[in-house]
């Protein structure tokens, strides 16, 4: 399989200048009166995403300025860059629009039926719950709720329960979305691969906070929508299915771009259904693509950056985060270790905070009860003592 060439990370001991990147591609946080930790909610755009958006639709307003090579060649940009952030093979990408799309295909994909076991963490998203419920419901399957501890995912439980008989399927978030807890995907991958079981993870809260190698981490089906910490438009997502998984899954729905002759437009009616050789089988066309175009320049920036010391700068800026709060006596969700970019908390009222936290101007978001904090590669400490010092 291809795999497109590593863009540097010079990871550990060098980080890269917030205050300068802030400057040149988000110089609106400077410039005005707001302090921004909600990238678990929807990311920024770069000022240079913004600018390959908008020179993407202004040939699009006149689509003869458009040429196939520009149209498609965006997406062929974004599923390198991909490839290039996750140490995956290109041919093992696929283009989608959001998260769920990935845990629709697992649910009605994979070959479940009446007395096969899929296991969900309960405190999941509800894109990673209802798609699987709705299969169980049509093709006979069980869907088992493994329960938290102390309201939080449980490694332990989820290790046990991938011996209940007849589990075919764990399905995981890698960080939980109002909690922060981070999933031990190496662990857990481990575990089912010993036990022939298919891991499913929705990278979504995890990618771009922390980084991930898919080839030597155990993953069958990686699905992230790219709006949150990809700083990406709305509309752009992928999936990453293992080589092992790719034959064992049918595309659902199927487009007509799934199959391997789709490419040559002038043998349209030569029907042949014969899927693509690699993952692109599953994406479905039409896609965003001037969304993608976007996405393109983000994912391009974050590897230019460097994942590592994009992951580096979140994680230690939320841990400031978590010890702030600590120290003001508030009560901090969020595991100290592992942890990732969100930064949950659980003040006496969870409205009053909030209501503190926009009074001053700072961007967040209220889930479950918690306060979530998120910041991002463009955080600096201006911007944490703002909204320390706005919850007193």
């Amino acid at each position: 399989m291809r795999r497109p060439p590593l863009v540097p990370d010079p990871v550990t001991t060098t980080p890269f200048d917030a205050a300068a990147l802030r400057r040149r591609e988000f110089a609106w946080m400077d410039e005005g009166d707001s302090v921004y930790l909600n990238a678990a909610s929807v990311g920024p755009l770069p000022a240079s995403t913004v600018s390959a958006l908008e020179e993407f639709t202004r040939k699009r307003a006149q689509p003869h300025l458009l040429s196939f090579e520009e149209q498609f060649g965006a997406l062929t940009s974004c599923r390198e860059h991909i490839a290039t952030l996750i140490g995956a093979a290109v041919e093992e990408i696929a283009l989608t629009t959001n998260t769920a799309a990935g845990i629709n295909l697992a649910a009605f994909g994979l070959p479940l039926g009446p007395g096969d076991v899929v296991l969900v963490p309960d405190g999941e998203f509800p894109a990673n719950v209802y798609p699987w419920l709705a299969a169980a419901r049509s093709r006979g399957f069980d869907v088992r709720l493994v329960p938290m501890v102390d309201g939080l995912l449980d490694t332990g439980m989820l290790l046990s329960a991938l011996d209940t008989p007849n589990v075919r399927v764990l399905a995981v978030s890698w960080v939980g979305f109002s909690t922060g807890v981070v999933a031990d995907l190496d662990l857990l991958g481990n575990a089912c691969r010993a036990r022939g079981i298919t891991f499913v993870v929705d990278a979504i809260q995890g990618l771009g906070a922390l980084t991930i190698d898919v080839s030597r981490t155990p993953i069958d089906l990686l699905t992230c929508g790219a709006q949150k910490w990809l700083l990406s438009p709305w509309g752009t997502a992928f999936m990453r299915v293992s080589p092992a998984l790719l034959e064992r899954i049918e595309p659902q729905p199927v487009s007509w771009m799934s199959v391997r002759s789709s490419d040559d437009f002038t043998t349209l009616l030569d029907y042949d259904l014969t899927w693509r050789e690699d993952a692109r089988r599953f994406e479905q066309v039409t896609l965003p693509f001037q969304d993608f175009a976007g996405a393109a320049r983000s994912l391009a920036l974050l590897n230019e950056l460097g994942p590592s010391r994009v992951s580096a700068h979140i994680v230690a800026t939320a841990a400031a985060l978590m010890d702030g709060l600590a120290e003001r006596g508030h009560r901090v969700v969020t595991l100290r270790s592992p942890h990732a970019g969100i930064v949950s908390f659980a003040p006496d009222v969870a409205a009053d905070a909030s209501a503190a936290l926009t009074k001053a101007g700072v961007a967040h978001s209220v889930r479950q009860g918690t306060i979530r904090l998120a910041p991002h590669c463009y955080t600096i400490q201006d911007d944490i003592q703002r909204a320390l010092h706005a919850l007193g």
